[in-house]
């Protein structure tokens, strides 16, 4: 009893790879919606340090999120026939976590790289639901 009580522990995580076959672009879209609006907000006050401070934070967690939603969709949820129907898929997804990274989102206050990351999730959403459909 005692030695599993100071038995080391393993911290493990994952989404849901049981699987349990939910998967929605929706996850990415709202995490780049809210990255928007923190760009638009601190572009509005933009002599407010504090504020800025934890928008900066906040837009860092946000963009990473936007990295592992499109993460889960290109290795748990889109297959090789996918890719074979849309060639353009696996630079579709470079791109769009590339946006969401340290070039992009993380590092820009510029609304127009949050709105280019949006029409990439876009493109995503577009053929996640048209495979859904086949």
């Amino acid at each position: 009893m005692l030695r599993r009580i100071f038995a080391r522990t393993i911290e493990v995580s994952a989404h849901c790879d049981l699987p349990c076959g939910v998967y929605d672009p929706a996850q990415a879209r709202i995490e780049a919606e809210s990255i928007k609006a923190i760009v638009e907000k601190v572009n509005e006050k933009p002599d407010d340090l504090d504020f800025k401070m934890r928008a900066t934070v906040i837009k860092e967690q946000r963009s990473q999120l936007v990295k592992e939603h499109l993460w889960v969709l290109w290795t748990d949820y889109f297959k090789p026939p996918h890719f074979e129907s849309y060639p353009q898929l696996h630079t579709l997804i470079n791109e769009a976590t590339k946006l969401a990274g340290a070039g992009g989102t993380k590092a820009s206050w510029d609304v127009k790289t949050a709105d280019d990351l949006l029409g990439k999730i876009e493109e995503i959403s577009t053929i996640f639901w048209e495979t859904k459909k086949a």
